[in-house]
């Protein structure tokens, strides 16, 4: 199938990659002939062999699973360097890895809480970012960064989740700027709800999870979540097709920023 040859051979990073949005990218990629590295924590490592192991039989492309603690600039350096000596280029980094903490209000929130979220959220994406991009300038490759459409529109009870992923998409325009002089594109994906792992996980502190669900599928004008698999694809149509886009913010959001709905919080 020609589809299957969109990103052939070419050296792709996806942090966060074995559940998730994060996983549908690495399948998708991997199915387009692609080399992936893809990571996550130590406490994942069944997780990452056993992806590894399926989609390496599946091919036409292949993966290899990575331990990787992103909050450590020391772990960064070395998945970049464990992919750069294996296969001696790269291509694409996908920053993906990130939490959504349970809601809580300001008043709830320390400023460790705050710190640690901003470590995992946004700085493993500035570090990733710093550390990849001298071999994504020899190959004019490409950054794509996960944000989320909340920080567009905002989101109730969650105003350091929210601003980690503000800060993530205006770093995508200031970081397509600079990179720009050297034929590297750098852009984001502002996914909607996804139905992922952690979605099941937050729905799961509220008082009723199927509501919560429901609520969630209807947010959307189509009315359903999105899939790991569409997230995918919309990873690759960056990578693979959006040469003429840098600095773009993606909304993989089933139309969930449109229309007028009942919004007021007054009690």
């Amino acid at each position: 199938m020609a589809c299957a040859q969109r990103y052939l051979n070419k050296v792709v990073i996806v942090t966060g990659g074995t559940r998730g949005i994060g996983r549908g990218i690495v399948k998708v990629f991997v199915q387009n002939g692609a080399k992936v590295v893809f990571c996550a924590q130590e406490t994942e490592l069944s997780a990452g062999q056993s992806l590894e192991s399926v989609l390496n039989q599946e091919g036409p492309g292949s993966c290899t699973f990575v331990s990787c603690d992103v909050t450590n600039e020391d772990d960064i350096k070395r998945l970049i360097n464990v992919t750069v000596e294996r296969f001696g280029q790269l291509d694409c980094l996908v920053n993906n890895a990130g939490s959504h903490p349970p809601h809580k209000t300001t008043d709830e929130t320390t400023a460790e809480e705050f710190r640690d979220l901003l470590n995992l959220n946004l700085i493993s994406y500035f570090l990733a970012s710093k550390y990849a991009l001298p071999y994504l300038r020899k190959t004019q490759g490409n950054i794509i960064n996960l944000s989320s459409l909340v920080a567009s529109i905002g989101q109730k009870d969650a105003a350091p989740y929210v601003a980690t992923k503000g800060a993530i998409t205006a770093m995508t325009k200031a970081m397509a700027v600079d990179e720009s002089r050297y034929q590297v594109r750098v852009n984001c994906i502002s996914p909607s709800n996804i139905m992922t792992p952690l979605w099941k996980e937050l729905a799961g502190h509220t008082e009723d999870a199927a509501a919560t669900f429901k609520g969630g599928e209807n947010a959307q004008l189509i009315g359903r979540m999105g899939t790991e698999t569409e997230s995918g694809l919309a990873a690759l149509f960056l990578a693979a097709d959006a040469t003429f886009c840098t600095g773009i913010d993606l909304f993989l959001s089933g139309g969930a920023e449109l229309n007028y709905g009942f919004k007021s919080q007054i009690p």
